[in-house]
């Protein structure tokens, strides 16, 4: 009866691995597995090979697989948190705020919908894709994501758009972001925190002072120790 901590790798949703972010997290990592969490990190298929909603039908097939084998690996079911970085941050919070809308598109025939999460950790992910500035380049990640550049097809960039999802009903979030993302500007954590707040979901901003997009600075330790800290409580 461990609880679960499931990571979603970013690369832009068309890079890395599920490798990718742990390289500058360790610390982080050591000490989720040590305060007594397990942790499952997740691949999804890059948009190059498939458009939206594929990633996060991937990202909710591997959840159902891990829910489904709860006792197989001795993971408490009941007790699942997500946590993403960048586009993974995106497709963290999709998860968690999509999970209560019961959306067809974002589950594969067949798969376990029973699941749910008690806390997502968002790191500078993407919460409203018309807000990038390529939102009108039909090359930008964002318009390959959904196949088409955001202001032509603001129904699509919609639809991949976590606020999109938010409601009284949501996880509670914890969502930190660099003050100098020059890639994901905190705009889109500001936002996200805001329609969270309006929405009287628990939540907390953190804006990491002369932070970059990603990188070391994330595993400081008042940053992780947030991150325990969130997870004991919220995973208890």
């Amino acid at each position: 009866n461990i609880p679960l901590v499931i990571f979603v790798h970013g690369g832009a949703w068309l890079s890395n691995d599920k490798y990718a972010d742990m390289g500058y997290m360790k610390k982080t990592v050591a000490e989720i597995i040590s305060n007594g969490f397990a942790l499952a990190s997740i691949d999804y298929r890059f948009s190059t090979h498939a458009v939206f909603p594929a990633q996060i039908q991937d990202c909710n097939r591997a959840v159902s697989f891990l829910y489904d084998n709860a006792d197989k690996y001795g993971f408490d079911k009941k007790r699942f948190a997500v946590m993403g970085f960048s586009a993974g941050g995106h497709l963290a919070s999709l998860m968690g705020l999509s999970k209560n809308n019961n959306v067809k598109d974002f589950f594969m025939p067949g798969t376990s919908q029973s699941f749910s999460y008690k806390g997502v950790v968002d790191f500078y992910g993407p919460a409203e894709l018309i807000l990038f500035p390529g939102n009108n380049d039909v090359k930008s990640p964002e318009s390959i994501l959904i196949g088409a550049a955001p202001l032509a097809r603001p129904d699509l960039a919609k639809a991949a758009s976590p606020v999109t999802y938010v409601d009284k009903n949501d996880p509670p979030f914890l969502i930190i972001h660099g003050e100098k993302d020059d890639l994901v500007s905190p705009k889109q954590s500001q936002l996200l925190s805001a329609w969270l707040s309006q929405s009287g979901v628990k939540n907390e901003l953190i804006i990491v002072k002369d932070a970059p997009h990603f990188g070391a600075m994330f595993d400081a330790d008042e940053i992780r120790a947030k991150v325990i800290n969130f997870l004991k409580v919220q995973l208890k």
